[in-house]
């Protein structure tokens, strides 16, 4: 079934569920600013509404559009419940767990068979069905947990990847040789998970190669390699259970 969506939002999320809607066929009322004419109608003739504004802006973005019960207005907040879309009773959110880095490359991902968290109107899963990806529920009270694990996944992975290519220029190594090692990681995740797929000193209990790790690199990348080596400490414990 064709759909007529209004996305409200034109960063990245908005101009990326745009484009990718766009191209699988619906039909797709332009990427709509925050403008306050605007938004009051934007429930006007659509079948969907796509807030894709920053998340604290969602329930003004919603409370300032008029009530239509023809019309399911939707967020693609990670971390918010549906409350935030009243006054609304068709309300849904669909939360891509995927990176979108600009519209292009975010529309590409978006129809690249991944996966999204739906809550809410059935038509969360048709935006998901439509773009040939995977949905899984998540539960209101669980919104703020489930987005933190997207944040570590994400945002966390690559903040440790800064620190790889530090520590690494420093000892004069080609950043794309650590690139392949992670790659290779994750697929041992991916085959073996998380606990199995653990190699490394605090996997086999070397506190001794850890301190001479602690030892040589620069004082300011210490607090995040300690937190690491706990985090990994923790997850060879449960290999010992």
């Amino acid at each position: 079934m064709t759909r007529r969506v209004r996305v409200l939002g034109t960063g990245r999320a908005g101009s990326s569920f745009a484009a990718a809607l766009s191209a699988v066929g619906w039909d797709v009322d332009g990427v709509t600013a925050r403008d306050p004419a605007i938004t009051a109608t934007a429930a006007d003739d659509v079948d969907l509404v796509l807030i894709a504004t920053a998340d604290p802006v969602v329930a003004d973005v919603a409370v300032a559009i008029d009530p239509n019960p023809d019309c399911v207005i939707a967020h693609c907040a990670g971390s918010l419940g549906l409350d935030v879309l009243a006054p609304h009773r068709r309300v849904a959110a669909v939360h891509p767990l995927v990176s979108l880095p600009n519209a292009e490359v975010g529309a590409a991902r978006l129809q690249a068979d991944g996966w999204f968290a739906t809550a809410g109107d059935p038509i969360a899963d048709e935006v998901v069905a439509a773009l040939g990806g995977r949905s899984f529920s998540i539960a209101d009270e669980h919104r703020v947990e489930y987005h933190a694990a997207a944040c570590i996944a994400a945002n966390h992975l690559v903040a440790l990847m800064g620190q790889v290519e530090r520590i690494g220029a420093a000892a004069g190594a080609p950043f794309e040789a650590y690139l392949d090692l992670v790659r290779g990681a994750v697929e041992n995740v991916a085959t073996l998970g998380p606990a199995a797929a653990l190699t490394g000193p605090a996997a086999r209990g070397d506190e001794t190669t850890i301190a001479r790790h602690l030892a040589a690199i620069d004082p300011s990348e210490r607090p995040a390699y300690e937190a690491m080596a706990a985090q990994a400490r923790r997850l060879a414990d449960t290999r010992k259970d």
